[in-house]
């Protein structure tokens, strides 16, 4: 079924909430409908309100393309094979999720009630397709300078503290076993707590001499990490 004009066209307006939380964004909309479609998730979705999920798509190749020039400006003399790694620690869904969280998208969603219940505020997939879809709504409503302006603020010191955090520990401990003759590390789920909506993980990592490291994280990936490091710590000294 094709989805209807949002709202028909009707004029809006921004709500005193998001009105505040484009305060928090930083940029003053002209046209409210795009921000107001961007915090409407599918679990929304009704006869008079289309959801976010164009928006995403959208808001996924404006983040990409200010990143890349953002990451060529902060470092001219820096090789493909160095920006690479550093563009996708910007653009994946964990640091979307994480400016989300620091502009408090997750209380403006307008979410279903099933969505509601079971944590959809919080989970970082919604957040981080959020994030996408908000951007969008941004460079729709201002243009790509005014996306640009938005995404460059809110991300902040993370484009100059990048070369850090793209650095892989999974990789790089794996890259240490192998070249002492050790057979790639092993990763054990060894606990879950919390609820089924916001689970947090206990992940072990271990070499094959020995050596095992946990760490706990909400998400498998973000425990392997963690896990890894304190491990690539201890052995590498």
């Amino acid at each position: 079924m094709a989805q209807r004009p949002f709202l028909q066209g009707a004029r809006l307006k921004l709500s005193a909430e998001l009105n505040a939380f484009a305060g928090r964004l930083g940029h003053r909309f002209a046209k409210p409908e795009f921000l107001i479609r961007a915090v409407t998730h599918s679990s929304m979705v009704s006869a008079h309100r289309d959801d976010n999920q164009r928006l995403e798509f959208l808001g996924d190749r404006v983040l990409g393309l200010v990143m890349a020039e953002a990451l060529l400006k902060a470092d001219p003399n820096a090789p493909e094979g160095l920006l690479a790694p550093r563009y996708n620690a910007l653009v994946r869904r964990e640091a979307c999720a994480d400016v989300a969280r620091q502009i408090d998208l997750g209380a403006v969603l307008k979410l279903g009630r099933s969505e509601m219940k079971s944590g959809g505020r919080r989970k970082e997939a919604l957040l981080a397709d959020a994030m996408e879809a908000v951007i969008a709504a941004v460079y729709q409503d201002g243009g790509f300078d005014a996306a640009r302006a938005v995404i460059l603020a809110l991300w902040g010191d993370r484009i100059h503290n990048v070369a850090d955090d793209a650095r892989d520990a999974k990789t790089s401990l794996q890259e240490w076993a192998q070249a002492r003759g050790e057979v790639p590390p092993q990763y054990v789920e060894v606990a879950r707590t919390g609820p089924d909506h916001q689970p947090v993980f206990t992940i072990e990592v271990r070499l094959s001499s020995g050596p095992t490291e946990q760490a706990t994280a909400g998400s498998k990936r973000h425990a392997e990490q963690a896990a890894a490091a304190a491990l690539l710590k201890k052995v590498d000294q």
